[in-house]
């Protein structure tokens, strides 16, 4: 897929899988049980649920493909046991202040599978992420955001769940 590696963490491969797994044993059984319903009922060129559950069929498939390779090629990081806590890594929770309006923000460095800007989580290949990584507490990054550069402090490292 793709040269770069697929860091993630453990409860994002955790929710990987569990996807899969739903799609796998529960979604897509009873979709095909729909369609054989819908295929003993005769004529299939305009019977609307054998032409919708085949179409469902073929999206679980293509879903569950791509989970298949990404959980293959999952490189799983348990943040937890990051010796060193006030320097950033993958899986840290990171607390910055913008100091040009005083106002903070959250994030959770994350694999690219688990990206959730409402929950803050951001990839670690994110711009941000990247000023971010390798950093320590009370250090300053500079962002260049879509408004311009910004300038940060870090206050607040985390390795929790």
């Amino acid at each position: 897929m793709t040269d770069r590696k697929n860091y993630i963490t453990k409860q994002g491969y955790q929710r990987l899988k569990d996807e899969l797994d739903f799609l796998v044993k529960v979604d897509r059984p009873k979709v095909v049980a729909d369609v054989s319903w819908a295929a003993s009922n005769g004529d299939r060129s305009e019977n609307g649920d054998y032409i919708y559950g085949k179409k469902r069929l073929r999206q679980i498939d293509a879903r569950a493909k791509f989970l298949f390779g990404r959980i293959d090629e999952a490189v799983v990081i348990d943040p937890s046991t990051q010796e060193q806590q006030d320097k950033i890594f993958f899986g840290a929770w990171v607390i910055l202040l913008n100091e040009s309006d005083d106002s903070k923000h959250a994030y959770r460095i994350v694999g690219q599978d688990e990206i959730d800007t409402e929950k803050g989580f951001i990839s670690w290949v994110s711009p941000i992420a990247k000023a971010l990584l390798g950093k320590n507490l009370d250090d300053e990054v500079k962002v260049e955001t879509p408004g311009g550069l910004v300038k940060f402090r870090i206050i607040d490292v985390t390795y929790h769940g």
